[in-house]
């Protein structure tokens, strides 16, 4: 076998550059040479090159850009190798291949059927990996979706079936007369409009459907946008908590449990106008709080899913906020002469007004070095003056000056001000300078939700599997 591996550059490069060629021993070695013979290679720029190669060693081929390294490489070596090989398989197999032409030399031997590797360029998504851009992370995902066991965010400990006895006592146990909505899952974080299950469950003698959170009527016609992804649920029924609908709310957790495929879902409102969401499922509850669980799936340990996604940091594993270290400049200068990087050096605008008027309320000078400035002084200029108003002079287009008597916001306010979305690109480039990337609160650096991250084989999650090294990963996955 022989393995190529070329980085390409443009015709006017003359910086060397290199093609590395392997041959791997074979076991049919004795019946080759011991060396990689050509003679006569006339492809492209190779004027009649004789060159011999040792067989069983990694050989790098270097040179200026149009030299002919690819040509010997490729267009020569490889091509020979793999037009020999696609000769030897059967006519049937023959047509499933591309059969390469024979490359214009005069004599080739000691040639193993070749495979060639090319570079390639990949997206540069915060969210890829090695295991994304590889596919391997798609058979992890499947192995703990099939093989993981669910624990209990709460109490740590493996989930259960949930019987309709378990079901119906768990919405029991909410204070009596408050308002229950029962609802079939029916889709869950996916495309499409939907409009021929709209259709059915109108028929089905359905009325009501909670589509992405909010209840809508069933009419004719309902679709969703086809392009956007939507969460749909059916309302089974609409009643309160007594003990008197017992037997409905009975034959309604029974129809949900059925269309929504042993899932169902529910919202409790109490008299104090307070709304929770519950979740219940025959497949996986905690025995100990009645906390329910989905079935795990593939995308549920997909950070690019919303199904799996954690939902602070979006699957990136880490949020950005500002830093205040970042802020800080040559802290032995004065502020005038930009000890704050965003102000930069004084000059007139409207919020060095603000920052003179912050140093008017605490009797101090902006020609003071910053380190020797009071901590409340520094404190008021990062994160404002609260709910103290200051005395803040302006002098207008004409030069009249006014006073206002207004809060100062902070300089750490005006940067959040300058990120969000109607902000312009370059006032965004800008204050994202002083932003610092940390690990994710929520999910701790592992960008997935807390139910996925506690989906477990072996006391091992999916994060702790992947962020493994090499050599540690392949004894996981052995045993």
């Amino acid at each position: 076998m022989a393995k190529t591996t070329r980085t390409r550059k443009s015709k006017e490069s003359t910086t060397p550059e290199a093609t590395t060629l392997f041959v791997p021993e074979s076991p049919q070695t004795q019946y080759f040479n011991e060396e990689l013979i050509i003679r006569g290679a006339r492809v492209h720029n190779l004027k009649n090159v004789d060159i011999t190669f040792p067989r069983e060693k990694l050989i790098v081929i270097t040179g200026i850009s149009g030299s002919g390294k690819s040509s010997l490489a490729f267009d020569t070596i490889y091509a020979e190798g793999q037009r020999r090989y696609v000769e030897s398989l059967s006519p049937y197999a023959r047509q499933f291949l591309d059969m390469m032409e024979r490359p214009d030399v005069d004599l080739i031997e000691g040639l193993s059927p070749a495979i060639s590797i090319e570079q390639k360029t990949i997206g540069n998504s915060p969210r890829s990996t090695v295991g994304t851009v590889t596919e391997v992370y798609d058979f992890v995902r499947l192995l703990f979706a099939r093989l993981g066991t669910q624990f209990c965010v709460a109490c740590d400990i493996p989930v259960e079936r949930q019987t309709q006895d378990q079901i119906i006592g768990t919405i029991f146990s909410y204070p009596e007369n408050s308002k229950l909505i029962l609802l079939a899952p029916l889709v869950r974080a996916r495309k499409g409009h939907y409009r021929e299950l709209f259709a059915d469950s109108l028929r089905a003698g359905f009325t009501k459907v909670r589509i992405d959170g909010e209840i809508k009527d069933l009419v004719e016609g309902l679709q969703v946008d086809r392009y956007k992804i939507h969460t749909i649920e059916v309302v089974v029924d609409r009643l309160p908590i007594h003990a008197q609908y017992m037997d409905r709310l009975g034959q309604s957790v029974e129809t949900a449990l059925k269309m929504g495929k042993g899932v169902a879902s529910a919202v409790v409102e109490t008299k104090n106008g307070e709304m929770t969401e519950l979740l219940f499922s025959e497949k996986y509850a905690c025995p100990n709080c009645g906390r329910s669980y989905e079935e795990p799936q593939p995308n549920t340990f997909s950070f690019n899913s919303v199904i799996g996604a954690c939902a602070m940091c979006h699957g990136l594993g880490e949020t950005k906020d500002f830093d205040e270290e970042l802020l800080y400049g040559d802290t032995t200068k004065s502020i005038e002469d930009g000890a704050l990087t965003p102000l930069g050096k004084k000059r007139k605008n409207w919020l060095w007004a603000q920052v003179e008027a912050v140093f008017t309320a605490f009797n101090a000078d902006t020609n003071t070095p910053f380190n020797k400035l009071k901590r409340d002084l520094v404190q008021t200029l990062i994160h404002g003056s609260g709910t103290e108003k200051l005395k803040i002079d302006w002098h207008s287009g004409s030069g009249k000056k006014v006073t206002y008597d207004m809060r100062f916001a902070g300089i750490l306010d005006t940067l959040k001000q300058a990120v969000k979305k109607d902000a312009t690109e370059s006032l965004r480039e800008w204050a994202q300078q002083f932003m610092a990337g940390r690990s994710c609160p929520s999910c701790g650096g592992g960008r997935l939700k807390q139910e996925s991250l506690f989906i477990r084989i072996e006391g091992r999650n999916i994060h702790h599997a992947v962020t493994l090294s090499l050599e540690e990963a392949v004894d996981c996955f052995k045993s």
